[in-house]
């Protein structure tokens, strides 16, 4: 008699099969990204409208009250959710060419801010040079793809945050719907508190937007703020 494999181990078995044939045709995330703003594309409806607002304010009064000097965040994209923000000294990554020139051009006269390009093949050798207070990776990590550019870029993320870390993302192992090649969630708690674990989680805060309720400006993303122990 065949063995009847219950429905969740069934999800578990669907979702591993979607990641695997979605890597098979997914050229890289860097290459998407970059195609992405190339055309003319910009960084998503959680960079604008109601949601920008949401997390420029948690993040605002995170940096007053913590009285953090100095920012690095991974993956500044359009630099549209930047315009929010009051941070005293801040330096954007992005794997996009074309994002770092956008913002480059965006905020030509601001001299607290400075964007460069982020190889995460090379940026081993740049450790030292990009350290700040605090780390954001905001609407990236269900982004990550592939796992190898996925744990690299914990590690530098981790690596990067003097004192907190700061992340705003899905905590779920699922892939993304069928049509979304760049989307593809991680249940990345659990993942840090394996591989860092001089880092704690201090404080989640949930979406004050969640998705499911019907509005076309929600996120299934919620903050998540680690500290140095």
């Amino acid at each position: 008699m065949p063995r009847l494999i219950p429905p969740a181990e069934n999800f578990s078995l669907i979702n591993k099969i979607i990641v695997r044939f979605r890597q098979v045709f997914f050229s890289s995330s860097i290459k998407w990204w970059e195609q992405r703003y190339v055309s003319g594309g910009n960084s998503g409806k959680g960079s604008y409208g109601v949601l920008a607002e949401f997390k420029a304010k948690i993040i605002n009064q995170f940096v007053r009250e913590s009285e953090v000097k100095s920012l690095i965040e991974f993956g500044c994209g359009d630099g549209n959710q930047l315009m929010l923000a009051n941070y005293p000294n801040y330096v954007g990554l992005d794997i996009s060419k074309k994002a770092v020139t956008i913002c480059e051009e965006k905020f030509i006269n601001d001299q607290s801010k400075n964007f460069f390009l982020y190889d995460p093949y090379s940026f081993d050798e740049k450790t030292e040079q990009f350290k700040a207070d605090l780390a954001l990776s905001l609407d990236v990590i269900y982004h990550l793809v592939e796992d190898d550019v996925y744990s690299t870029y914990l590690k530098h993320l981790f690596g990067a945050g003097i004192k907190y870390v700061i992340i705003y993302a899905t905590d779920k192992d699922e892939s993304g719907r069928f049509y979304e090649r760049h989307v593809r969630h991680r249940n990345f708690t659990k993942d840090i508190t394996m591989r860092f674990p001089n880092w704690k989680l201090s404080k989640k805060i949930k979406n004050k937007y969640p998705a499911g309720e019907g509005s076309a400006e929600a996120s299934p993303a919620d903050f998540f703020i680690y500290e140095a122990n």
